[in-house]
């Protein structure tokens, strides 16, 4: 690692469970990313958990949807606190940043705003990251229905890919304790902020767990490919300024024989798949925007 470890402080009453939501013009998508919170698993008795939604740079609705929703389920959630913290600038590094300095609990998750969770999983990851060694966990991911064709397929293919089936990717929603949030002060300003966490860890300390999240894919073939150059602008933006990460990635490409097993298994899929993978590699469709989101 280049940077020094992060000291935090653990009070006496902290909650067990910090969900942190950095958010920029998300009001069509909070209420429901809070709903599926607060709709979660009772933690065990005794424990109390914390959302903090990192509002940076909105000028929509995002906040007061988000402080609708709590109140709305406020008294069926009375072992859950909610803060806002309203950002006038915008970067989600920066709101991660502001959410490090004020969370208080023992694990860590960290929540897109349009990504909901399954009632189960964040019982799991309270559960797998309760212990004194650096852990690092993540839900399995599934596809939101997409209103495009082309997005249904390449998602449908690209589930099937073995770094999703058999990796902890984290895209959407990763979490750690605090032992692995101890590994770097603050949050580097890069583009694959969800790479940087997971290599952090070596792959033995990734905990893929059951429990589902449904995250939503951009929608069409061009918000796909500029998706995919920003993902690969990302991955070669830490190459070039945390080398020594990429000693802990797992990711293998696809074998001849994985290839043909999956485009024997979806041929659609494939097409649409490869389409896009080609598309990257020319000069159509290129964008400036360190940050794309295309739905």
């Amino acid at each position: 690692m280049t940077s020094q470890p992060r000291s935090v402080p653990h009070a006496a009453a902290a909650p067990q469970v910090s969900i942190l939501i950095p958010a920029h013009n998300e009001a069509a998508y909070i209420a429901a990313c809070l709903q599926a919170v607060f709709a979660s698993d009772p933690l065990p008795e005794g424990q109390q958990g914390e959302v903090l939604l990192l509002a940076n740079g909105c000028n929509d609705a995002t906040v007061a949807n988000a402080r609708a929703a709590f109140a709305a389920a406020r008294a069926e959630v009375p072992d859950w606190h909610f803060t806002v913290l309203d950002l006038p600038e915008g970067g989600k590094l920066k709101a991660l940043n502001a959410g490090d300095a004020v969370a208080r609990g023992r694990v860590l998750i960290y929540l897109d705003a349009d990504v909901t969770v399954d009632p189960a999983l964040i019982g799991q990851i309270t559960g797998a990251l309760s212990t004194d060694q650096p852990r690092y966990a993540s839900g399995t991911p599934q596809i939101t229905a997409a209103q495009s064709a082309l997005t249904r397929a390449y998602g449908r293919f690209w589930t099937r890919l073995p770094f999703v089936q058999q990796g902890v990717p984290g895209f959407g929603l990763f979490a750690m304790n605090r032992a692995g949030r101890g590994r770097w002060q603050d949050w580097p300003d890069i583009i694959a902020d969800d790479s940087f966490a997971r290599l952090s860890f070596t792959p033995s300390e990734r905990i893929k767990l059951p429990g589902r999240y449904h995250w939503p894919l951009v929608e069409g073939f061009r918000n796909l490919t500029r998706v995919r150059r920003r993902q690969n602008a990302g991955v070669a933006e830490l190459a070039a300024t945390h080398p020594k990460l990429l000693e802990n990635d797992d990711k293998a490409g696809l074998s001849w024989r994985d290839t043909l097993r999956l485009l024997g298994q979806d041929p659609s899929g494939f097409a649409a798949y490869a389409l896009v993978t080609l598309a990257v590699k020319t000069p159509l469709f290129r964008s400036t925007q360190r940050w794309t989101r295309g739905r």
